[in-house]
């Protein structure tokens, strides 16, 4: 969704028809889902209010769960870490908690909220790792300035992590690849590595394969990756 689009997001509350995806939102699986109203009031209070454990416990944030792969096995994987996820279509939204509640997780919550308005979720310092797998790519040119990795965006990002903290993305497009390393490298992260063929390079061994990505290597895609420090 492009910058101008996110004050557009329908409010969940006044959907006249629900789908089974937005009751599930607010009753299956109300506990660990929030919407787009509830969660700024969340911020800077994500661990206490949402997750329940002390202010030194890890906060993970994944950026677009699709439908959960990747948001369920981290959570699975480090049940000594929180980790909240955001995503704006309710089907995969609903998808990713419940794959996450099914392997048993309970450190995982999901948000629908808009990534461009990052800042009304969370304080400075509030969250560790972030994880953004192929984001939209916008790959024409007059729809470049709807890409989620800007240099503004990158600023809020850093300021919302802890020192430390990584930075992980992942995409499907070398275009996009190399207008994001651009930015990552002029911004205030420190790049730790990267590659444009993450699955011949030294980074496959400890690479998660998520549904997109096993669809783009079946296509002969090359997929590029960086990481980066919040230091």
């Amino acid at each position: 969704m492009s910058k101008s689009g996110q004050l557009r997001l329908a409010r969940t509350r006044t959907i006249p028809i629900p789908n089974e995806y937005i009751l599930a939102l607010h009753g299956e699986y109300g506990d660990w889902c929030y919407d787009e109203e509830r969660t700024p009031e969340l911020r800077g209070q994500w661990r206490k209010e949402a997750f329940r454990v002390p202010e030194t416990a890890p906060l993970d944030f994944e950026i677009g769960t699709g439908n959960g792969l990747h948001f369920a096995h981290h959570a699975i994987k480090h049940p000594e870490r929180c980790l909240l996820g955001i995503e704006l279509k309710y089907k995969p939204l609903i998808q990713s908690i419940r794959r996450a509640r099914r392997g048993g997780a309970i450190n995982a919550r999901i948000s629908r909220f808009n990534a461009y308005m990052i800042e009304q979720m969370f304080t400075p310092g509030e969250i560790n790792d972030v994880f953004i797998f192929f984001p939209d790519p916008w790959e024409k040119l007059r729809q470049q300035k709807h890409r989620l990795v800007q240099d503004d965006f990158l600023l809020k990002l850093f300021e919302a992590q802890r020192p430390g903290s990584r930075l992980i993305f992942k995409t499907d497009s070398q275009d996009y690849f190399q207008w994001a390393l651009t930015r990552f490298q002029r911004s205030p992260y420190k790049v730790l590595g990267h590659t444009v063929d993450l699955h011949k390079s030294e980074f496959a061994p400890d690479n998660f394969v998520t549904q997109f990505e096993s669809l783009f290597i079946r296509q002969g895609l090359n997929i590029g990756y960086a990481c980066m420090e919040r230091v």
